[in-house]
């Protein structure tokens, strides 16, 4: 199973596109769905702009309403790959309840793994592949993941729902793997870049056959179009290099370090 969630951890939509790219390819057919009564507020005090975050989305048309959505938590089944894949907006209440419903279709349909996809703002640049870290359930899956350049994450801080899912997955013995990417933090709206690396982890996880052309191709579109918004901003120009150097010395040091550390099991000594 697969679980994409707007909110906390969505920034450029790499969480919830990366989960609907995959239903889309995958041409999964729609399973179930989390109801979303008791999970959400939606009368939240403060400003107008602020509370308008929580309300549900309203179309209206010469004084008809059209559409009235709720929080959507739909799973997808994928029977050629036999796969679920779940996208949907992070509750606001009762998050253990909305966790069982999760582990329940999961263990009705004898999910052996439970893979999240997020994202965060960091100090990266849009020239470069984002960087992905890894948290898992339990730590024999590290090992598992050692081959794919993935580095383990170090927070303390406030969670999210994928938090309480993994502590929740640890306690019934179920594997649960989080892929979160870092991403350009000035770049606004859908990144398809990230999105196209997510996918890209997850197939090779997965080994699923994904076509990822259509999203490469909006990612160059992106990437062009930025460069030329910054052609006349030397400030940000400046900026970007900056990240670039950063972006480059680690992942040198980090490849030197796996360098350094292959040689030693040869019998060679760099010092």
């Amino acid at each position: 199973m697969v679980l994409g969630f707007s909110g906390w951890m969505d920034g450029g939509e790499v969480s919830t596109g990366s989960v609907a790219y995959l239903i889309q390819q995958t041409e999964a057919r729609k399973l179930a769905e989390i109801l979303p009564d008791d999970f959400y507020i939606y009368n939240f005090p403060g400003s107008m702009e602020f509370s308008a975050l929580f309300r549900p989305l309203v179309d209206m048309e010469e004084g008809i309403i059209r559409k009235y959505q709720e929080p959507d938590n739909s799973f997808y089944y994928d029977e050629t790959n036999q796969l679920i894949l779940f996208v949907g907006k992070e509750p606001n209440l009762k998050w253990n309840v909305f966790s069982e419903s999760i582990f329940t279709l999961a263990n009705e349909f004898h999910c052996e793994e439970i893979y999240f996809v997020g994202s965060f703002a960091g100090l990266i640049p849009h020239t470069r592949e984002p960087r992905i870290t890894c948290n898992v359930s339990e730590a024999s899956l590290k090992h598992r993941l050692a081959q794919f350049n993935l580095s383990f994450s170090n927070y303390h801080g406030p969670g999210g729902i994928v938090s309480c899912l993994t502590h929740t997955a640890r306690q019934r013995g179920v594997q649960m793997i989080n892929l979160v990417a870092e991403i350009p933090a000035y770049v606004e709206g859908r990144n398809p870049r990230c999105i196209e690396a997510m996918v890209k982890y997850l197939a090779t996880l997965l080994t699923l056959q994904v076509n990822l052309e259509e999203m490469r191709l909006i990612g160059d579109e992106l990437e062009k179009k930025l460069n030329k918004a910054i052609e006349d901003k030397p400030d940000l120009q400046e900026h970007i290099q900056k990240l670039e150097e950063i972006y480059d010395k680690e992942m040198f040091d980090a490849d030197l370090g796996d360098l350094k550390h292959w040689l030693e099991r040869q019998g060679i000594r760099l010092d």
